[in-house]
């Protein structure tokens, strides 16, 4: 959520930045919401100026009582009763014109970083960095679920007939590879430093809407009925949502977290829901990475969090690219992203498997978290990054590790969570 300063002082950088994201429906919200600030401020102007007029009138009926000045004392009565309820008017109005502008600036875009290219949609992203040699072997590699039903790992019928599409069973060698690389990433972020949490995974309205915005909550999160509940889609919700209207020392930051969580999805969109794989589900485990920090050191950080990522995929042997997305593909709360990919030796191309985020101060002025710094209280900047998220992260595993034989090499930094296995091999 921007600054309403900005919007008064410099209105042409929010129209502008709104252009850049290929938003221009939302340009008259400009207008609308600084008209809306300047009616608030005089209604609550106007009714400040009362309460010191009711003040000072209160004070004087007294004394009118006490020089026997009845009858000006009563008529003063009726202008303090004429004035309250003027500011209870004016109170209602606030609290309405309050909302509105709210719900507006809740809908415009963060101001995007100067460094994001500037595209429509994700067919512009721009690739940065490539970390690992792409490499194809001379044999096939079989469809992701195909290598799992050969090594009688995954029930996707099963799932269907408790649950629809979208869901697994993973059983066997798959699931306890699966739980591995989640151990794995437990393990490597708290080697760098991280603090392991596991958060609750239902949240409040409050928190949902200070942590995204009201499209990405629309097509991803599932309420709980009857209740002022929500399953998390990712750890970055709770673990955001943990310092909701808190105010912390600056001795305290940086906050450099990492929490595990199943996550849930609706998946609503064009890309739908698959019938038959495991790459985009209602329901999946993740590791991910949170640091709150000082707004001058949020870059610093940016950097640091992707490249524990491609770091992470490295040492398991899977070459990674990062990709910038451009300013159409960025999240409305988000100054600057950009996705890790993992290669696919079966397409032969790379996709998506984690996204790491810079989103300046919005959560913190949604959510109320703050500084208390030398020179004053001041908003934190938050930041999120995906450690890895299996079990799509088992796709890009499975493909680079698969044998011509059809089995699964296991690379040296995940075999002591393996129970010392250096290979699985294939049952049917």
């Amino acid at each position: 959520m921007l600054d309403i300063k900005l919007l008064r002082e410099n209105p042409d950088v929010v129209r502008e930045n709104i252009k850049k994201k290929f938003q221009d429906a939302k340009l008259p919200l400009v207008d609308e919401v600084i008209e809306l600030d300047k009616t608030y401020r005089a209604a609550k102007t106007r009714a400040d100026e009362m309460r010191a007029q009711r003040n000072s009138a209160s004070k004087e009926i007294g004394m009118l009582m006490k020089t026997g000045q009845r009858d000006k004392a009563e008529e003063t009565k009726r202008m303090v009763a004429h004035l309250g309820d003027e500011i209870k008017n004016l109170e209602v109005q606030e609290v309405e014109l309050e909302e509105k502008i709210r719900n507006i600036m809740l809908v415009l875009p963060n101001i995007i970083d100067p460094s994001v290219p500037i595209g429509k949609d994700d067919s512009e992203n721009v690739e940065i960095e490539k970390f690992g040699e792409p490499y194809t072997p001379d044999y096939d590699i079989p469809y992701h679920v195909d290598i799992m039903e050969a090594l009688d790992g995954i029930d996707l019928d099963a799932a269907r007939r408790t649950s629809g599409n979208g869901f697994y069973y993973l059983k066997g060698d798959i699931a306890r590879l699966h739980s591995s690389i989640l151990s794995y990433a437990r393990d490597f972020m708290i080697d760098r430093g991280f603090t392991y949490y596991i958060p609750p995974f239902m949240i409040r309205s409050d928190v949902v809407t200070g942590v995204m915005s009201f499209a990405e909550m629309e097509n991803m999160m599932y309420k709980i009925e009857g209740e002022d509940l929500y399953l998390i889609g990712t750890s970055e919700h709770s673990m955001i949502g943990k310092f909701i209207n808190t105010i912390l020392k600056e001795d305290q930051l940086p906050q450099t977290l990492t929490s595990y969580s199943p996550c849930f999805r609706k998946e609503v969109g064009a890309h739908g829901i698959e019938e038959r794989g495991v790459y985009r589900i209602h329901q999946f485990e993740k590791q991910e990475m949170i640091v709150v920090c000082k707004p001058e050191d949020s870059m610093k950080w940016y950097d640091v969090m992707w490249k524990n990522s491609v770091d992470f995929f490295r040492s398991l042997d899977i070459p990674v690219r990062t990709l910038e997305c451009c300013s159409g593909d960025l999240a409305d709360l988000k100054v600057k992203s950009c996705d890790v990919e993992a290669w696919s030796p079966r397409q032969q191309k790379y996709f998506e498997v984690g996204s790491c985020s810079n989103l300046g101060d919005a959560q913190a002025r949604r959510l109320g978290i703050r500084v208390d710094g030398e020179n004053g209280k001041y908003f934190a900047h938050t930041l999120n990054n995906t450690v890895v998220a299996p079990p799509r992260m088992l796709i890009a595993f499975l493909e680079n590790n698969l044998t011509e034989e059809g089995d699964i090499r296991i690379p040296k930094a995940l075999r002591p969570y393996m129970g010392g296995k250096d290979l699985l091999l294939r049952k049917k």
